[in-house]
Formats: structure tokens, C-alpha cells, sequence
């Protein structure tokens, strides 16, 4: 940006150059003498030069804000993903202060239970003796641990025996995403899509759904990814599940995809 401001005093000097040359020379016209008309001529070059330069300083600009767009765009995304987390750790936590006070109640008034708890059956429910609460809680605990291979085996037991209980949704998603992390992209794929057929009601059809396209993209099925992450953005527009499927889409338009 400094040396458009030295080209214009270039040109200052040159009228001042042009002026002291016409003081001089008055008895020739000043458009026929030819000094006169090589510092138009420099003059008018001068004049495109700066035109140049103004211009490259505004394409500078241009593309640094094209930049910072960029950066906060991908900001936006972390920022969405992160709050998705929190959405889901805060569900998570008020399932379990309230399945905790119960389970305290419970043992309160039958402390033989705490013997059942400790010691389950192995292959079985992950508390034998307890109810479908009890076991659900046992079992989200295993994949919060990363204990991925028990989570998944106790899901499958609780889904089992209580497969119209209150949480046989959310037992249903998790085991989904205990297979996902685990990479068993068709068996989580089979998980989440059961969600949205058996419950088309849950709460978590949104997060099945992004899944489903997930997986999709995993198993390199392009055309199904996209028309699962499309639905959730028409059919959820104003959730975070939405924006991370609107972000997936454009992770395949960027692919070619």
C-alpha cells in the first residue's frame, strides 16, 4: 500500500517539471513540444500504474476475508460439535442421577441387591437381578468406559429382555454407536436404522438418521450417505445434528462424491 503514495508524488513532480518547461519554452504551443508530450505520456502510465496497484491492494483484501470466512466457518463446525457433545453428556448425566437415586432407593430397602450388582452373570445382563433401568445404566457405563465389546454384548441382553422397556430406544442407539466406534460400520449401520423403523417416535431419530448417513460415508455408499444427511437437514433444520450432516454434505461435494 506505500508506493502508490510515491507514484503520486511522482506525478506531482512531473506537472511541476511539465510547468517549468512551458515557462521556458512559450513561444512553442505546448501540445506540439515533444517534452511536453513524453511527461503527458509518463504522466498517463503513471495514472494506470496506480490504477493497478489500487486494485491489487483490493484483491489483497478480497481474498484475505475469503480466509477469515473460511477459518470461521471451520470454527463454527467445532464449535457445533462440541455443543452436540455437551447436548448428549447433558442427557446422559440427568439419566443418571435420576436412575442413581433410584438404584440408592432400591438398595435402601433390599441391601441383598448390591451383592447382584457386583457379581453378574457372565454373558448375561450386567445386573442379573436388577430392573430394565438398572441394567440399561450397567451397560451405558461399559461403553462410557470404553469397554466396548461388554457394552455391546449387554445391550443386546437388555434389548433382549426388556425390549419394550422405556430406554429400548436409547439402548438401541447406543449399541448403534458401540459398533460404530468399534468400526462395524454394517452392524452399526443395521443398529440405527432398527431406531428409526421400531421408534419413529424417539427422541433420537435425529442422531440415528446422521448416523445412518455416517456409516454410509464409511462403507463408501455415497448415495445413500447423502440422501440420509439430506433428510436430516430438511426434516431437523434447526439442530445440531442438521449442521454436522449440512457439514458432512459438503465433505462430499468437496470430494466429488
Amino acid at each position: 500500500m506505500t508506493s502508490v503514495p510515491n507514484i503520486t508524488a511522482v506525478r506531482v513532480g512531473l506537472i511541476a517539471v511539465v510547468a517549468a518547461v512551458l515557462s521556458g519554452c512559450a513561444t512553442t504551443p505546448p501540445e506540439a513540444d515533444p517534452t511536453v508530450q513524453k511527461l503527458s505520456e509518463l504522466d498517463s502510465r503513471l495514472l494506470r500504474l496506480e490504477r493497478v496497484l489500487a486494485n491489487q491492494s483490493l484483491l489483497d483484501l478480497s481474498q484475505r476475508i475469503e480466509a477469515a470466512q473460511a477459518e470461521t466457518r471451520l470454527l463454527r463446525g467445532q464449535l457445533d460439535e462440541l455443543q452436540h457433545q455437551a447436548t448428549q453428556n447433558q442427557t446422559q448425566q440427568r439419566e443418571l442421577y435420576g436412575d442413581v437415586d433410584r438404584r440408592l432407593s432400591a438398595l435402601e430397602g433390599n441391601p441383598g441387591a448390591a451383592a447382584s450388582v457386583a457379581t453378574p452373570a457372565a454373558g448375561g445382563l450386567p445386573v442379573p437381578q436388577g430392573d430394565d433401568r438398572a441394567n440399561y445404566q450397567a451397560a451405558f457405563d461399559l461403553l462410557k468406559d470404553a469397554k466396548y465389546p461388554e457394552a455391546i454384548n449387554a445391550f443386546k441382553q437388555y434389548l433382549t429382555t426388556f425390549p419394550n422397556g422405556p430406554l429400548a430406544d436409547n439402548a438401541q442407539y447406543w449399541l448403534g454407536e458401540a459398533h460404530y466406534v468399534t468400526k462395524q460400520y454394517p452392524d452399526a449401520l443395521r443398529d440405527f436404522r432398527t431406531v428409526i423403523e421400531k421408534y419413529p417416535e424417539s427422541r433420537k431419530i435425529p442422531d440415528a438418521l446422521l448416523k445412518i448417513g455416517y456409516c454410509n460415508y464409511e462403507l463408501k455408499n455415497w448415495g445413500e450417505a447423502r440422501s440420509a444427511l439430506n433428510q436430516v437437514v430438511q426434516r431437523f433444520g434447526d439442530t445440531t445434528a442438521a449442521r454436522l450432516a449440512s457439514q458432512r454434505i459438503a465433505k462430499l461435494d468437496s470430494e466429488g462424491r
